[in-house]
């Protein structure tokens, strides 16, 4: 397999792959200057179409421009083992689950998505492509999260709440109201500064 992105990012998502036991080939990336990160070699192209790849990039739009731009790839999904999923989600391809992670039953996971260290998803939830859930965010029930929105670290959002696409929610946001599209909030509770 080979991982998209050589960054601090990467590395994180590098170990969930040896974790995992996988065999990296190498790290790919578009930076020339680039040469090895941790123990892997960093090419600068993607070798052929037929390689299993985990794009290790956490900004959503860079990470949803590198797929649009390989379409062609087969995009493999990461579950860390020390993850907790219940058998009754469905996740789908390329996103990443890490460590200390905990999604429950009937969760909905769209492509290319991030499940940060230590995020907590309750039931019924329904995440679109894109979404990156930052470490130690707190997620009640019956959530649902538009294309390509980043909620910052340690973040909480009640039952019930609709996040529209393309959203900011600031580090430590408490999100009580529904979000439209493109909004940036910050806060407790979550006021909209910019949308």
């Amino acid at each position: 397999m080979y991982l998209y992105g050589a960054s601090g990012h990467g590395k994180v998502i590098a170990e969930i792959a040896e974790e995992n036991n996988l065999i990296i080939e190498a790290f790919i990336d578009q930076d020339k200057s680039k040469k090895q990160l941790l123990d892997y070699h960093i090419i600068h192209e993607v070798p052929n179409s037929n390689i299993d790849v985990v794009v290790s990039i956490g900004n959503n739009l860079i990470r949803k421009s590198v797929v649009d731009l390989y379409q062609q790839l087969n995009y493999i999904k990461l579950f860390h083992p020390k993850s907790i999923i219940s058998k009754r989600v469905r996740i789908e391809e390329g996103t990443v689950v890490m460590a200390g992670a905990t999604i429950n039953s009937e969760v909905a996971i769209g492509k290319h998505c991030i499940i940060n260290t230590n995020a907590s998803i309750d039931h019924d939830c329904i995440f679109d492509n894109f979404v990156h859930i930052s470490p130690n965010v707190s997620i009640a029930g019956n959530v649902e999260i538009g294309e390509g929105t980043h909620i910052g670290i340690g973040s909480s959002i009640i039952q019930g709440i609709k996040i529209g696409r393309w959203c900011t929610i600031g580090a430590g946001a408490v999100i009580i109201r529904d979000i439209p599209d493109g909004a940036t909030v910050v806060g407790n509770p979550g006021k909209v500064i910019r949308s």
